[in-house]
């Protein structure tokens, strides 16, 4: 399929690019990897007539240290992040995330971790060609009133795959976004609207410019684990992103996400709740944390990412409680650090 005509815009630097994207409007998409928006301009799903490329923004493009949290630009490249000393000791879950995405050949020439965070939801029902979907009536995520995934749903039911997004969010990260008038900071779960006809709190003229992610302290763990049909390309079927805090031998602290469900991570406190002041090796509360997070999980999936609901509902447990010792076994090892 070819893409569909356009003016293509490369900007010099971010002033540059925000004075463009604001001229353009809502006509105009940014263009960081590409992995996302040129597949759904083949399938006619978006038809933009000016795209904001960032390729030359090179001042988007690096992970430094400031102020206790690691700040990496939204254009940084996934294999920039994989090969960084500091992600990989402090913030093992977001290599295993990235480590995940895509294909090398993706990973290293055009993902960004920007651009893992802003892609759009998914669906069997909407991602396909314009042909397949010319046999049906529009549904919520095409502007119509019909949602194919849950029979009489008033919204859309589209799923956030991100692999990124859990683990950040599980971190509790933050990303900035810039406009010609200044910048806002959001926390990923205020990022994440949880409406799958608009799944990101993006307004109009904005550019995801940084990841802040507070760096772990001693005593603090973190995991990520995920399934999908192969282990490069294709998107999560179910995700979990874990950090949990320990102190003498008990769990002080943990925060569960679920992704591949819903049209957001799906940050779950009461599964975390469940562990609070447990011991490390306490196999009952490990099991009924995953418990409850497969049991919040089931409210929100839907058929609509080519693997069975009660599948993806089981590995939710699954993935949890795996990310859930891993993520212990590395607090425990941090927890005499200074």
């Amino acid at each position: 399929m070819r893409l569909p005509r356009f003016q293509y815009l490369e900007p010099k630097d971010l002033c540059e690019a925000l004075h463009l994207l604001e001229l353009h409007g809502e006509e105009c998409r940014i263009l960081a990897g590409g992995t996302d928006l040129l597949v759904r301009m083949k399938q006619r799903l978006l038809r933009p007539s000016w795209i904001l490329s960032l390729k030359n923004l090179h001042e988007l493009d690096y992970i430094r240290n400031e102020d206790g949290a690691l700040c990496i630009g939204g254009r940084t490249p996934l294999a920039r992040v994989l090969s960084s000393p500091v992600v990989a000791e402090k913030i093992p879950a977001l290599r295993e995330a990235v480590q995940s995405i895509g294909a090398p050949t993706i990973q290293h020439y055009r993902g960004t971790l920007g651009g893992n965070l802003c892609q759009d939801t998914r669906c069997l029902h909407h991602n396909q060609s314009a042909f397949w979907r010319s046999t049906k009536q529009p549904c919520h995520k095409a502007g119509g009133r019909i949602c194919y995934a849950r029979e009489g749903s008033d919204r859309c039911r589209s799923t956030h795959q991100s692999d990124a997004a859990p683990a950040l969010m599980a971190l509790e990260a933050r990303v900035v976004l810039s406009r010609k008038e200044g910048t806002r900071i959001l926390s990923l779960e205020d990022f994440y609207t949880t409406r799958g006809e608009t799944p990101l709190a993006i307004e109009r003229g904005e550019i995801l410019t940084e990841i802040q992610i507070p760096l772990p302290s001693s005593g603090s763990g973190n995991a990520y684990r995920r399934i999908a049909y192969r282990s490069a390309v294709d998107f999560p079927i179910a995700s979990a992103g874990v950090s949990v805090q320990v102190r003498k031998g008990r769990i002080q602290r943990a925060k569960i996400v679920v992704g591949s469900i819903a049209s957001a991570p799906l940050p779950l406190a009461q599964a975390g709740a469940c562990l609070q002041g447990r011991p490390l090796d306490d196999e009952d509360a490990l099991e009924r944390a995953a418990q409850v997070s497969m049991d919040h999980a089931s409210a929100f999936a839907v058929d609509n990412v080519g693997s069975t609901v009660e599948y993806r509902i089981r590995m939710v447990s699954v993935l949890v409680k795996r990310a859930l010792k891993e993520a212990l076994h590395r607090a425990q090892s941090r927890e005499d650090e200074p």
